[in-house]
């Protein structure tokens, strides 16, 4: 079975399948990539307790960087809030985000 949670026109922000959340990318508000990241990352816990899951629960992030200059930053923010001991399978690159103003968009796949 499939599950989709909170779906519109062109996505869903979650996706349900086989005891896995998928997640929709997640940006956030700030003019830091630092206070982008810690607001996109509150957006990420509240869309995986909404799935059933949970920080803990993560199995692999996906984070694309406007500027990989920003890499650190980001770092401090994401090292912080990842649960010792559980941290996910990751990935980062630079990529064009969908608005100049986004400094950093997070994908997160979770067991629920």
């Amino acid at each position: 079975m499939i599950e989709r949670i909170d779906t519109g026109q062109r996505m869903s922000k979650i996706v349900k399948h086989n005891g896995v959340a998928y997640l929709c990318g997640q940006v956030g508000d700030g003019a830091t990539v630092a206070e982008q990241t810690r607001d996109c990352l509150g957006r990420v816990e509240a869309l995986l307790e909404k799935a059933g899951s949970s920080p803990e629960r993560m199995l692999q992030a996906i984070i694309w960087l406007a500027d990989m200059a920003d890499f650190a930053e980001m770092n401090a923010v994401w090292d912080a809030w990842v649960p010792e001991g559980h941290a996910p399978a990751r990935a980062c690159g630079e990529a064009k985000l969908a608005r100049p103003d986004l400094k950093v968009e997070i994908i997160v796949t979770a067991a629920c």
